[in-house]
């Protein structure tokens, strides 16, 4: 049976924990040492982040949980027992994350629900590869394009 994106991150939300932006606030706020990774790809990256996140994109994000890979980092290896909250645009891609790295081991790892969109929603600060301050209405526009659908003949 084929499975659909949507079907596997549907499959994946039951056996993962979700933390909403406000949740995770608290959390970094109690527990400073907590990691925020964003699994986005660079440029998405790039166009704001959540303050003191580090960049593994979900394309490497295994390797960097092990030590012996060029993509190996060392904060993400030894957070096994400490809180890893996974980062995405929408909460789909780190919901997926989540359950992969529980199976890797990690103990207390959690999914962004409504992921980088739902943080900037919630007002809260998204920063820009120089460490400034991103306009929450600039980065509406950039984390919600417009889709268009092109049917293949």
């Amino acid at each position: 049976m084929i499975k659909t994106y949507k079907v596997l991150v549907a499959e994946a939300i039951p056996q993962i924990r979700e933390l909403f932006p406000w949740d995770l606030q608290e959390l970094l706020d109690q527990q400073p040492a907590s990691l925020v990774i964003d699994i986005r790809e660079a440029h998405e990256f790039a166009s704001g982040a959540i303050p003191n996140s580090i960049l593994v994109p979900r394309g490497v994000l295994e390797s960097a949980c092990e030590w012996g890979y060029s993509d190996t980092v060392p904060a993400l290896v030894n957070a096994r027992q400490q809180p890893v909250v996974l980062v995405c645009r929408s909460g789909n891609r780190s919901a997926l994350a989540a359950l992969t790295l529980q199976q890797l081991g990690y103990e207390q790892v959690y999914s962004l629900k409504t992921g980088i969109r739902g943080w900037n929603d919630y007002d809260l600060p998204l920063l820009d590869q120089q460490g400034q301050k991103v306009d929450a209405e600039w980065a509406d526009q950039l984390l919600n394009p417009p889709v268009i659908r092109q049917d293949t003949a």
